[in-house]
């Protein structure tokens, strides 16, 4: 699903941002760690208490979401790069954890759009889309 150059840059990077769509409307953007699930092409997010968050309600109501993954590579002359990844999420639960201190509840986010800045050389623009339910969902 990613570039060799796409598929590069996420393995560089531990921080994202997610945001979500309360039931009201109202959008949060959380700061999330992120791991790469290569085999069912998702990413999952983990955390310490997920069930328990305001995040893992709001994707049970309303599935989708935009993560944000990005950088400065350089501030002089100034390169930002990165990369949204807009999908589907799932709240899924009773899942084994990837570390211990992790609670068994992950969001799963099955993309649907790639959108990149900075990763090719030259720094160029791309957004296309991706996965197989990528017309069906919209996108």
């Amino acid at each position: 699903m990613f570039t060799p150059a796409e598929a590069s840059y996420l393995r560089s990077q531990m921080l994202a941002r997610l945001a979500t769509v309360a039931r009201d409307g109202t959008v949060q953007n959380s700061p999330v760690g992120f791991f790469l699930n290569d085999e069912l092409n998702t990413f999952d997010i983990w955390g310490q208490r997920m069930g328990r968050t305001k995040k893992f309600a709001n994707v049970a109501t309303y599935p989708r979401v935009a993560l944000v993954i990005d950088d400065l590579a350089s501030v002089s002359p100034w390169v930002a790069r990165g990369m949204e990844i807009r999908g589907l999420a799932e709240p899924l639960s009773d899942l084994e954890p990837p570390r211990p201190y992790y609670s068994r509840e992950v969001i799963r986010i099955h993309p649907y759009k790639i959108i990149t800045w900075g990763l090719e050389k030259g720094g160029a623009y791309t957004s296309r889309r991706a996965g197989a339910s990528s017309q069906a969902k919209g996108a």
